[in-house]
C-alpha cells in the first residue's frame, strides 16, 4: 500500500521533534517511531544541555573546550556554528515550554560537568532529557499538520536501487524517495512516498550487553543509510559513559549523571582510594574517555565488578535537591547516596560517529536529512564533550528545517517504486534464532569491541560476526518482518562498521584505544 506525504521524519527524540515543529507551519509531516513517542534516548538523558548564557563564560571556551574533548578531529567550523547558534536554540526550547531550573535570582541554573571549563549546563533537576521531551511531544501532538505513527518500524529506504536501476556508493548519485514502513501491529509493510525523508533514529548502545539506552537503540538509521550506499564515517568512537549504576540483570543501565561529578562527587577504589588522582590533573572531571578507561583498567587491575562514586561529603539537602531521581533509585537498592557511595560501572552511552552530513544535516544521499546521534556532523570529533548532544540535537534540526523548506519545491514525489514483496516468507517458529544471535552479537562487540581493543581481538570479533550475520540474512530471506529481526539485522550491520573503521586506525585517540598502537599520531 502506498501512503504519500511532504516530509518523512523517523524518529522522535529532540531532533526529530524539533524538526517537525520547525516545518509543519509549511509542509505535511508524517512523524514515525517503532515505540511510542517517548520511548527514546532524549528521555534518559539526564545531565543536561550545553550553551553559554553568561559571563565569565564565552563561545571562545566552549569551542576550545570541545575541541580538546574532540582529540584533534573536531571540524572547528562546525563547532563554532553549534556553540553560536546555541542560545538562540535554547530560547526557542523555552518558548515551546521547557522549563529549565532558574536561581532564587531568575537566572538559569548552570551546571558544570566533565571536561568544561565553565558552568553552562542547562537542566531540569536530574531528568533533563524527559523534560524536553514532555515539552515537545505536547507541542507535536497539538499540530495539525504532524500526523503520528506510532509503533510504526522504517525497514529500509526507497532509492533508485527500486526502480531497477544500479546504485553504487563511490558514484555519490543516490536519491531517496522514502522508505518502506512496517506496521508492527498488523505486519503490513508500507511504501511511504516522501519529498524529503529525515533519519533520527538515535544511537546504537544496544549493541553493547551493558548500556544506558533504552532497548530501542538499535542503529537503524545507520544501518539504512549503509544499505543504500550512503556514507557513513568514525565509527570506531563509541563513548561509554565511566558510571552506570551497578546492578547487574538490569537493562537498560540506570545513569548516574556527569553532573554528579560536577557537583563534586569523587571516584574512589574499593578501598576508599581517589582513583583519578592517578590518572589524570583534573581528577574526576576529566572527559568521559579518560575516566572511563582509567576504570576499566582499575577493574582489571584488582578484579573488582565496579568502582565508586562518592557524594557522601556534600550536604544531603543539596544531594537530594539536585539528583532527586537518582536519590529515588539508589534508595529502592538500599543505597542512600547521601551516607553510601554508589557502585558505578562503565556502559555503551554514545556514538561519536555515523552517517556523515553536512553543516544543514544533509547526507550524501539527495533528500535525506540525518540528526541527532545517527549523524556526524564533526561537532563531537573523537569524544563527545558532555551535553554538547541535545544542543547539536536543535541546532541541528534548524538548519536542515530550513533547507529542507527552502529546497522542498524542487522535490517531486516518485511514481513507479514497487510494493513490498512478501513472496517466498514465511512466520518462523524458531524466535530462538534471533535472540541468540543477539546475544552472541553482544558479547562479541562487549567483550572485543570495547573500552580497549587490540588487532587480534578486533579480527576475532569480525570472524564470529561473519557466522551471525550469514545466519540472519538467510532468515531474514524466507521469514516475515518483525522488529526484533530488522533490528537484528540493523545491529549486526552496525557492528561490522564499527569493527572496520576500528581496524583502520593506527593510533589511539580519544574513544579508540588499541594495545596494538596505544600512542596518537
Amino acid at each position: 500500500m502506498n501512503r504519500t506525504t511532504d516530509i518523512l521524519v523517523i524518529g522522535t527524540g529532540i531532533a526529530g521533534l524539533a524538526f517537525a515543529l520547525k516545518v509543519a507551519d509549511h509542509a505535511e509531516v508524517v512523524l514515525v517511531c517503532k515505540s511510542k513517542i517517548d520511548d527514546t534516548n532524549t528521555s534518559f538523558a539526564q545531565g543536561g544541555i550545553a550553551s553559554v548564557m553568561y559571563s565569565p563564560d564565552n563561545f571562545e571556551k566552549h569551542v576550545q573546550d570541545t575541541l580538546v574533548c574532540g582529540d584533534g578531529m573536531c571540524d572547528e567550523e562546525v563547532v563554532r556554528m553549534v556553540v553560536a547558534s546555541a542560545p538562540e536554540q535554547i530560547r526557542q526550547l523555552v518558548d515551546w515550554g521547557v522549563k529549565f531550573d532558574r536561581s532564587p535570582t531568575g537566572e538559569y541554573d548552570l551546571a558544570r560537568e566533565g571536561g568544561h571549563s565553565e558552568h553552562r549546563i542547562l537542566h531540569h533537576k536530574d531528568n533533563t532529557g524527559a523534560a524536553i521531551e514532555e515539552a515537545l511531544v505536547k507541542k507535536v501532538k497539538a499540530h495539525p499538520n504532524i500526523q503520528l505513527l506510532e509503533h510504526h518500524f522504517a525497514v529500509d529506504l526507497l532509492t533508485q536501487h527500486h526502480l531497477g536501476k544500479e546504485v553504487r556508493r563511490r558514484d555519490g548519485n543516490v536519491e531517496c524517495y522514502g522508505a518502506y514502513i512496517l506496521n508492527l501491529a498488523t505486519q503490513e509493510v508500507y511504501t511511504f512516498l516522501s519529498r524529503a525523508t529525515v533519519l533520527a533514529t538515535g544511537g546504537l548502545g544496544n549493541l553493547y550487553h551493558t548500556t544506558t539506552n533504552p532497548s530501542i537503540a538499535t542503529a537503524d538509521g545507520v544501518a539504512m543509510i549503509s544499505r543504500a550506499k550512503g556514507v557513513v564515517e568514525n565509527m570506531s568512537f563509541i563513548q561509554f559513559h565511566p558510571t552506570s549504576l551497578y546492578h547487574p540483570g538490569e537493562r537498560p543501565s540506570f545513569l548516574i549523571s556527569e553532573a554528579m561529578r560536577g557537583f563534586g562527587a569523587i571516584l574512589r577504589t574499593q578501598k576508599g582510594d581517589d582513583l583519578m588522582k592517578r590518572y589524570d590533573p583534573r581528577g574526576s572531571l576529566a572527559p568521559r574517555d579518560v575516566v572511563a578507561r582509567a576504570i576499566d583498567n582499575e577493574m582489571k587491575l584488582s578484579g573488582h565488578d565496579y568502582v565508586y562514586l562518592d557524594v557522601t561529603h556534600k550536604p544531603a539537602d543539596e544531594i537530594k535537591e539536585h539528583f532527586p531521581n537518582i536519590y529515588k533509585k539508589c534508595l529502592e537498592l538500599d543505597i542512600d547516596i547521601t551516607k553510601d557511595m554508589i557502585p558505578v560501572v562503565p556502559a555503551a552511552h554514545y556514538s561519536c560517529g555515523g552517517v556523515k552530513v553536512d553543516m544543514d544535516g544533509q547526507s550524501s544521499i539527495r533528500r535525506v536529512y540525518v540528526l541527532g546521534e545517527t549523524s556526524s556532523t564533526g561537532l563531537h570529533g573523537a569524544n563527545r564533550l558532555a551535553s554538547n548532544s541535545l544542543i547539536e540535537a536543535v541546532v541541528y534540526a534548524d538548519r536542515s528545517a530550513t533547507h529542507c523548506l527552502e529546497y522542498m519545491d524542487r522535490y517531486t514525489v516518485q511514481t513507479g517504486i514497487p510494493d513490498w514483496d512478501y513472496g517466498g516468507t514465511a512466520h518462523t517458529e524458531e524466535m530462538v534464532l534471533i535472540t541468540q544471535n543477539y546475544k552472541e552479537m553482544q558479547q562479541i562487540m562487549s567483550n572485543y569491541v570495547g573500552i580497549v581493543r587490540s588487532n587480534l581481538r578486533l579480527k576475532r570479533a569480525l570472524d564470529r560476526l561473519e557466522i551471525i550475520f550469514n545466519e540472519t540474512e538467510e532468515l531474514y530471506r524466507k521469514s516475515i518482518l518483525t522488529q526484533s529481526l530488522c533490528e537484528l539485522r540493523n545491529m549486526i550491520k552496525v557492528s561490522y562498521l564499527i569493527i572496520r573503521s576500528a581496524q583502520e586506525m593506527r593510533e589511539s585517540r580519544g574513544l579508540h584505544y588499541t594495545l596494538d598502537y596505544p600512542s596518537k599520531k
